[in-house]
């Protein structure tokens, strides 16, 4: 997924958010809420990936201090 595709749904959820509020459709306002949220996380994981494909060192080191600590707290 691409950081534009991200967007474009972002873009079309504020759309859809805004008719359902003209309509007075709570199930399209709630829809276009949900694909707002859906494109910005979209957008985060694209940056994301192009953080590890920039620093994959980095970002293994990163992985691996989180495991770490996740098994430490559930031990």
């Amino acid at each position: 997924m691409s950081d534009f595709q991200g967007t474009a749904r972002e873009m079309g959820g504020r759309v859809q958010q805004k008719v359902g509020e003209f309509a007075g459709d709570a199930k399209t306002q709630a829809e276009g809420l949900y694909n707002q949220a859906a494109g910005q996380a979209q957008q985060q994981v694209a940056r994301l990936s192009d953080v590890i494909k920039d620093q994959p060192i980095a970002s293994a080191l990163v992985a691996v201090g989180i495991g770490y600590l996740l098994g430490r707290f559930t031990t």
